[in-house]
């Protein structure tokens, strides 16, 4: 096959180890650090009922994510390929269940946080233009979508030009909550000298909400905030020395996203009653407001920015999965094949946005940020599950890291109870994230189990195939396994 690149030769296509320590961490805090601790406090402080609880549950999450993301720093230390879990899962427990965790990631994780993040980062661009009412639907909505098309348009024409945005972003998004941190504690030390006490931290326990489903659901809250540390997994045959940078770059940029969490809820908590922190859409942009004077406007910008920065690493992420998911026949072939000029993942980012599109008309964000949690926590249920099953499985495989088999069997034990309480808590979001799963079924046993199609349906299905081939201008690579991404 061609290079796509002009008259140069047909060159050995296959991935080269480009992404250092440095800019794994900047790939996985500017994933992490996207709405999360914009949004997700409202979530949090309104399950909890209490100051004090919040931010004990804002720790509690983090601790969990870091060893969770310790666990995941074992599993690509040991199968060093790109796909992630989907690799994991399907090393363990085999086909069938591999191809589950990845309709989630396809249908879920992947299109429904894009989505949610878009109209978020519409809504705190557009909300300084409408101060004293809600921003109407319509603007925001097509807002969202050019937002979406554009980091697809840019993850399709080049990937340097992703991970080049990826850094810029993570700088933007470190500034804005430097801001925000610099501020609170201006007004804390004020407060403390006239009153004493700040108020939001007085009797900051009373009222709260111990209830299993409470903790469920703010820790859902919690995982929306701390989602992305798994994504670099995802990378890991582009990673530089991988068996030493994962687990560095896993474990900086943790304790780096905790501290800035913990010390990001005090600061709004010394500006903001939590009455207020509340009734606000968007708590940053309050803050902001009754912070900043007339330099207000600039919060919403560089909040839209750090949103951004979690939408280009996940469709960044994401890609690869659905593209190494198709040349497992786990999606169709089409997706599998790369931009022959660019040589990127084109056709997959382009399902990607045709999903987004379709979750951007959901009315209830927390809706889909609800079944999203959903689909992660199954996920990681399986994950730990298969982890601590290789240890019995593959005694002998080489692993350069290796963490207790107790904690991946006890952090699958409480990510199934988080799936439970969930079911009982919000049985509509999690009947709906399980009707789509199980509906991924159908699309397993004809397109991967159904070995003798009619010949009639064959050439339909390789009809749809050509068609998107042609629409994206997309390619075979020469060895699937050896992809040169640039």
């Amino acid at each position: 096959m061609s290079s796509g690149r002009g008259d140069t030769p047909a060159e050995k296509v296959a991935l080269k180890k480009t992404i250092t320590l440095f800019q794994g961490v900047a790939i996985i805090v500017g994933i992490i650090i996207g709405s999360g601790i914009f949004v997700s406090p409202v979530g949090i402080l309104m399950h909890t009922k209490s100051v004090g609880f919040s931010l004990i549950m804002w720790a509690i999450c983090g601790v969990y994510n870091t060893l969770c993301a310790v666990c995941y720093a074992e599993l690509g230390a040991a199968m060093p390929q790109s796909g992630g879990e989907y690799v994991y899962i399907k090393r363990a427990f085999g086909d069938y269940p591999a191809f589950v965790c990845l309709w989630i990631n396809f249908l879920l994780i992947c299109p429904v946080g894009i989505a949610a993040l878009s109209l978020i980062c519409s809504l705190y661009i557009l909300q300084p233009i409408f101060p004293d009412c809600d921003v109407p639907e319509l603007p925001q909505r097509l807002f969202a979508v050019c937002i979406v098309c554009l980091l697809i348009g840019i993850n399709i024409r080049n990937v340097k030009w992703a991970t080049r945005v990826q850094v810029v972003i993570t700088t933007c998004k470190l500034v804005a909550l430097a801001i925000i941190i610099v501020i609170g504690f201006i007004y804390f030390g004020k407060d403390m000298k006239t009153q004493g006490e700040v108020e939001s931290f007085q009797n900051s326990f009373e009222d709260s909400d111990y209830s299993a489903g409470a903790i469920a659901l703010s820790f859902y809250s919690g995982f929306w905030a701390y989602s992305g540390w798994s994504y670099l997994n995802f990378l890991t045959e582009e990673l530089v020395d991988p068996n030493r940078n994962l687990p560095r770059a896993i474990m900086i940029s943790m304790v780096l996203v905790i501290s800035i969490y913990l010390v990001t809820n005090i600061a709004y908590l010394a500006v903001l009653s939590p009455t207020s922190m509340l009734k606000s859409t968007a708590v940053a942009v309050t803050f902001a407001g009754q912070t900043m004077g007339v330099m207000s406007w600039l919060m919403p910008i560089l909040i839209a920015v750090s949103v951004m920065g979690t939408m280009n690493g996940t469709a960044l992420s994401m890609s690869r999965l659905f593209f190494i998911g198709a040349q497992n026949n786990h999606m169709p072939h089409f997706m599998g094949m790369i931009q022959y000029k660019y040589l990127t993942p084109a056709s997959s980012l382009f399902v990607i946005l045709a999903l987004v599109t379709c979750f951007q008309s959901s009315n209830d964000i927390w809706y889909l940020i609800e079944m999203e949690g959903f689909g992660f926590a199954t996920v990681l249920t399986v994950v730990f599950a298969g982890q601590a099953y290789l240890r019995y499985k593959e005694p002998d495989m080489k692993r350069p890291i290796k963490v207790p088999v107790a904690l991946p069997i006890a952090l699958s034990v409480i990510s199934l109870a988080i799936v439970v309480l969930t079911f009982y808590q919000k049985p509509s979001e999690s009947l709906m994230a399980l009707g789509l799963i199980l509906f991924g079924s159908v699309f397993y046993v004809i397109g991967n189990r159904w070995q003798n199609k009619p010949r009639e349906l064959q050439t339909k299905i390789n009809s749809i195939n050509k068609f998107f081939q042609r629409l994206f201008l997309v390619i075979p690579p020469d060895n699937p396994d050896e992809v040169e991404w640039e």
